[in-house]
């Protein structure tokens, strides 16, 4: 059984500059693999998603093209900073978005993210990730993701202090095992999911 998985880096920053958020979204990726599933990333703020609630904004939306890697993946890895305690504008532009698959059904009324994984990953120097974790997880299953069994994790750096987790010398063992366990649910989950579909919308 082939599994692949999708991280879609909500960071701020454009590329090339370095970004904490693609480093542990990376992270959970590697623990993924670890697991036989195959990943890929995209930084979100490097391409043209505009703004709305459809499927296709029009000329020139990057959503599309987003959505179509997306919804051919098993499993979703959603990855954001921290700003103010909340998740960033561009995981909410995400957000957004996926709101258009609520009425993108198949042929027995199910949304075409039945069936698919999804996980949340949350960095930054400021409270605020289980909040995002909690916020992330129930807009992605109201949407239609299934949510494993402990599918969060976070780093937080001291409150006020401008350490970020790309400028740690190593992975705190917690969280290296949160990424681990939460790997490992996934690709689980995504195991029993894929030849039991769920039941047709009546």
């Amino acid at each position: 059984m082939s599994i692949t998985a999708l991280a879609l880096n909500c960071t701020l920053n454009p590329s090339p500059t370095p970004s904490s958020t693609e480093l542990i979204a990376q992270q959970v990726l590697d623990a993924l693999a670890e697991h036989d599933v195959n990943g890929s990333m995209i930084r979100v703020v490097d391409h043209d998603v505009r703004p709305g609630v459809e499927a296709d904004m029009g000329d020139g939306d990057a959503w599309p093209e987003i959505r179509r890697r997306l919804l051919a993946a098993d499993i979703l890895v959603l990855a954001t900073p921290t700003w103010l305690g909340q998740h960033s504008s561009v995981c909410q532009r995400v957000f957004e978005r996926l709101d258009a698959e609520l009425s993108e059904t198949d042929d027995h009324g199910r949304p075409l993210t039945y069936g698919k994984v999804a996980v949340v990953a949350v960095v930054g120097n400021e409270d605020g990730a289980h909040h995002i974790i909690a916020i992330a997880l129930q807009a992605l299953n109201d949407v239609g993701f299934t949510v494993p069994a402990q599918s969060g994790v976070y780093w937080n750096g001291e409150a006020m202090h401008t350490t970020d987790f790309k400028d740690l010398a190593a992975v705190p063992e917690k969280v290296a095992t949160t990424t681990g366990t939460l790997a490992a649910n996934a690709a689980h989950l995504v195991s029993i999911l894929q030849p039991n579909e769920y039941p047709a919308v009546s």
